[in-house]
């Protein structure tokens, strides 16, 4: 073979391990853009995640807060009810005779107290002489024998409690019987 030949298939090798290098630096290159192309979807995925978790926790607060926000503001206002009911249940057949307007005027304001509790979610929770003891709605504040009743029976209520909502706002203050099984 000539020199001559001898230099073109050299130089023909040469530039096609150059185009082989160049093949296999492109297709690095491909992969690597992939691969961070792929890593990139991930986080925006996760992203995308993340903030509709954020959006759904941010309503539930929202939603809680609406409902119950007023909870401190409602048992504040419970005392209230409390000594507008004693009043009314103090108030006998001759002080009703003599103080009527007084009493209708008592009477008014605690049904208008009621209405307003009503109307943000307050509701009361009363038991009756004789219903089952609930610790979930009620707190016994005494425990006593009574004849004729089973043990856990509510022998007597003190207060009334309150829900706000699905929420115990004050549980019902109850004696309760501890009357042994016979």
């Amino acid at each position: 073979m000539s020199e001559m030949k001898k230099d073109e298939i050299a130089e023909d090798q040469a530039q096609i391990g150059d185009e082989s290098l160049e093949t296999e630096i492109v297709i690095d290159e491909i992969e690597a853009l992939r691969a961070e192309r792929d890593e990139m979807r991930n986080r925006f995925m996760r992203a995308l995640a993340d903030a509709e978790n954020i959006r759904k926790r941010g309503e539930r607060d929202r939603r809680e807060a609406e409902q119950y926000g007023g909870s401190k503001l409602a048992r504040d206002m419970l005392p209230v009810y409390d000594n507008l009911k004693r009043a009314l249940d103090a108030a006998g057949d001759e002080t009703r005779e003599v103080a009527k307007g007084l009493i209708e005027g008592v009477e008014l304001t605690m049904r208008e107290l009621i209405s307003i509790l009503g109307r943000h979610g307050v509701q009361p929770v009363v038991p009756e002489v004789g219903d089952t003891f609930d610790p979930q709605l009620h707190q016994a504040m005494f425990e006593a024998p009574l004849p004729n009743t089973k043990a856990g029976d509510i022998i007597q209520v003190m207060t009334e409690g309150f829900m706000l909502h699905d929420r115990l706002l004050r549980p019902a203050q109850v004696g309760v019987s501890s009357t042994p099984k016979s």
